[in-house]
């Protein structure tokens, strides 16, 4: 039986977004992947045409809220901003917890291209990131 893989950010719109999208590219034979957030703000369209860049299909993907109940239900659980992990004070009492602090491409400032260039830079981690988990 798979193991169950979280991948929870704060709004559920971009870095878990793309984690969920590299990890069932890379992960989908080891793990069943999910991602959430504390918060639902949507499925953010620059997260989408920079997952597309690199080959891969989030647009059908759903930002969900999780609650700390449901925490539980997951065997390992990556959190990818201090905000998911300080809001969720359940993961300190789960062991298969890790933390990827990444920057929130949403709040990159400067022209179209310098944003863009953010939300790849924090892709491209994400990728190397999930490189970790196999």
């Amino acid at each position: 039986m798979k193991q169950t893989l979280l991948f929870l950010c704060t709004g559920n719109s971009c870095r878990s977004q793309m984690a969920e999208g590299f990890a069932k590219s890379l992960l989908n034979e080891k793990y069943t992947i999910f991602s959430a957030g504390v918060e639902a703000h949507g499925l953010n369209p620059k997260a989408v045409e920079v997952m597309n860049e690199k080959g891969i299909d989030i647009s059908k993907q759903e930002s969900s809220k999780i609650t700390n109940d449901q925490l539980s239900n997951y065997n390992f659980i990556v959190t990818l901003c201090g905000d998911a992990r300080d809001r969720c004070p359940i993961l300190a009492d789960i062991q298969k917890n890790i933390h990827w602090d990444l920057e929130d491409p949403a709040k990159a400032k400067g022209t179209d291209d310098e944003v863009m260039e953010v939300y790849r830079k924090v892709r491209d981690q994400i990728a190397i990131n999930i490189r970790t988990l196999l």
